[in-house]
Parts: structure tokens; C-alpha cells; sequence
């Protein structure tokens, strides 16, 4: 006979009091109304489950509500001070040339002038190369395309960012 176990972390988040558990996941996401639902769903079976509910959740989530995720990514290239998160999952320009740096600002600069946020991606495993060329080929897309791209990226990010949490917990 066997019996199936959540997994520690997950059983500590699944436990955490309900405020400690709302902070947990906006660190995760800046949207208040993906952490509501996601902390509204517990407990959680498995890992997937989770992961299941933050996917159901960003595909919920209104231009506003992606606004307000977006907040709380900084630009690429330039990793809060003090974050090991953002200067973790930006590590691809750690050792980019001041060339490419430069290019990304600029990069940068024009695509938030253009839609209004930051360029968004799940910078993970990317070099700078590719997030400077991924920006670029982007920088062209209607602003109902790139709500919809960063609505999939946010979703890449967020089950990043839940796995760590389940392993840190």
C-alpha cells in the first residue's frame, strides 16, 4: 500500500498562516488578485496543483491586474539593489558588455515609451544577446500582442519563482 505525501515545502505553504501566505505570493507576483486567488485555493495536493491555479489565475487577470504585476519587475539589465531574485533571473547581463548594456537601456527606454511598462520576459537561462534580440523583435508588436506575451511570460516567472518557494519553504 502506498501513500502519497505533499511535499514539505508545499505542506509549510499550505499551513502558513493566511497573511504570511498573501506576503509569500506577492513576492512571487505583484497582483494582489492572483495572490487572492491562488491563497484562496489552498491547500494544495501536489506542486502542479499549484502551479495549475497561478496559470488559471494569470489567465484571469485584467489589463489592470497585469499592470500591477508588471510593477513589480525592474527593467532588464538593471536589477533592484539588494534583490537576489531579480539580480538571480537577470544573471544573463551580469557579464554583458557595456555595449549591450547600453543597448539594452536603450532598448528598454523605447519599449516603455511605447507600451507604457517595463519589457517583460522570463529573463531564466537567457543571455543578455537574447533578451536584447527577444526586446527588438517585440518592440514591433501591437500592444493587445504584448499584453498577451507578458500575460505568458508572468505565468513562466511565476511558476519559477513558486517552485523556489516551495523550496525554500
Amino acid at each position: 500500500m502506498t501513500t502519497t505525501s505533499t511535499p514539505s515545502g508545499l505542506a509549510r505553504f499550505n499551513t502558513l498562516p493566511a497573511a504570511a501566505a498573501r506576503s509569500a505570493l506577492l513576492e512571487t507576483c505583484a497582483s494582489t488578485a492572483w495572490a487572492e486567488r491562488l491563497l484562496a485555493a489552498r491547500p494544495y495536493a501536489g506542486a502542479e496543483d499549484l502551479y495549475t491555479a497561478s496559470d488559471a489565475a494569470m489567465a484571469e487577470l485584467t489589463a489592470e491586474d497585469l499592470a500591477q504585476a508588471m510593477a513589480g519587475h525592474p527593467p532588464i539589465g538593471r536589477p533592484r539593489p539588494g534583490d537576489p531574485t531579480s539580480a538571480r533571473e537577470q544573471s544573463g547581463m551580469a557579464g554583458a558588455s557595456e555595449d549591450l548594456k547600453a543597448d539594452m537601456l536603450e532598448l528598454n527606454l523605447a519599449y516603455q515609451e511605447k507600451f507604457g511598462h517595463v519589457f517583460l520576459i522570463c529573463a531564466t537561462g537567457r543571455t543578455g544577446e537574447q533578451m536584447r534580440d527577444a526586446v527588438k523583435e517585440r518592440i514591433g508588436n501591437t500592444p493587445e500582442q504584448e499584453r498577451e506575451i507578458v500575460r505568458t511570460e508572468l505565468g513562466k516567472i511565476n511558476r519559477i519563482r513558486l517552485a523556489r518557494l516551495l523550496e525554500d519553504a
